[in-house]
């Protein structure tokens, strides 16, 4: 019989008995398992169930020393953050994988550069089991945080920021990423197939790694190692930033007849501003995104774009997470399949062009 709402909570000792085992049996089982017949597991399991006992989180982080959390760093302004749907589409996955492995998630965001103090404190408190941190720029102090509390982490897009390349390292850094340079060639030799020859480009800030692969997958398309700089604007990853690289590119180059955007939302911002100057597209510009979220769908013409799997990497990325704090994690549950799918190295994803109407 379930206890009553507003009874004594079940004790350990009660399931015990219920299951006919030992206190210590049940601790071992309700703490992991580890060490106990699987037949004995279910039992326990069942008597949990039949008797509704909710372990006490403060004494199960003193037996086993974990907090059953995991903090998801963003190195960006909660503004940017709930505007970008490619940060909603990765909390997704991230969110997916770590409730099915039973295992909290807690978001954090920079606004300020005084904020990093604050989660660096949180960090090393020991209120965390472990981290996810992506959109990192290069003067990021958050990995060395990170590292000096020996706290597991795994990283969002390659590593480039300030002593990401330092030699020995205890364990490799595990990181998930697309293959942005060869996505950027993708859209750049799509674009050259299609017949165009003056083709601009709007990065994202290149203090990220995922803008500069995409601008060298860029220049790599072309062929040419120095790409004539009044073709290159830098949109900030934001449809604003986008509009306002649009406008910069048209003034500088006239005679454009194509421009690779390196994110969706900055291609809508682009597509904005060559629409308020009279130039059809793709007729007269023929303009191809990245990343195939809701905005390339919502685009007028619908964008043709470079497709990332987001939501996957963001389960992938809780996965060797997982899978670092236990290896012991896997299994038929979504979080712990996506763990048991992954080894202890970073992950490249691919992408792949998707044709519409805007080239």
């Amino acid at each position: 019989m379930v206890s009553e709402p507003n009874g004594p909570r079940p004790t350990l000792e009660a399931v015990a008995a219920r299951a006919g085992v030992s206190r210590a049996t049940v601790s071992r089982v309700v703490n992991g398992g580890a060490g106990v017949r699987a037949v004995v597991q279910e039992r326990v399991r069942q008597a949990v169930r039949e008797l509704g006992y909710v372990p006490n989180s403060a004494a199960r982080t003193l037996v086993t020393r974990r907090t059953g959390a995991v903090a998801v760093v963003i190195a960006e302004p909660e503004t940017r953050v709930f505007t970008d749907p490619f940060f909603g589409r990765q909390l997704r996955g991230i969110s997916r994988a770590l409730a099915a492995a039973d295992t909290q998630l807690l978001l954090m965001f920079v606004e300020h550069r005084t904020d990093y103090d604050r989660i660096g404190r949180y960090l090393s408190a020991g209120h965390v089991d472990g981290a996810l941190m992506f959109s990192l720029h290069r003067d990021d102090p958050l990995p060395a945080m990170a590292e000096r509390a020996g706290l597991p982490t795994v990283y969002g897009g390659r590593p480039g920021w300030a002593g990401a390349d330092r030699a020995p390292r205890a364990a490799p850094l595990l990181y998930v990423d697309t293959d942005n340079r060869d996505g950027a060639r993708q859209a750049v030799r799509h674009l050259l197939d299609r017949g165009r020859r003056r083709i601009a480009v709007i990065t994202g800030p290149l203090d990220q790694t995922s803008a500069l692969d995409r601008l060298d997958g860029y220049r790599e398309a072309l062929g040419a190692a120095e790409p004539d700089p009044r073709l290159i604007a830098d949109g900030g990853f934001t449809a604003q930033g986008g509009e306002r690289a649009m406008a910069r590119l048209l003034d500088a180059a006239p005679d454009l007849d194509a421009v690779f955007a390196c994110s969706d939302l900055m291609a809508n911002g682009a597509l904005r501003t060559l629409r308020a100057r009279g130039h059809r597209v793709p007729d007269d510009v023929a303009v191809v995104g990245y990343d195939d979220l809701e905005p390339a769908a919502w685009a007028d013409p619908p964008l043709t774009t470079v497709r990332q799997d987001v939501e996957e990497m963001g389960r992938l990325m809780a996965g060797l997470l997982l899978r670092l704090l236990d290896p012991r994690r896997a299994g038929g549950a979504e979080g712990a399949e996506a763990a048991g799918a992954v080894e202890l190295a970073p992950v490249i994803t691919e992408a792949r062009l998707v044709v519409r109407e805007s080239t």
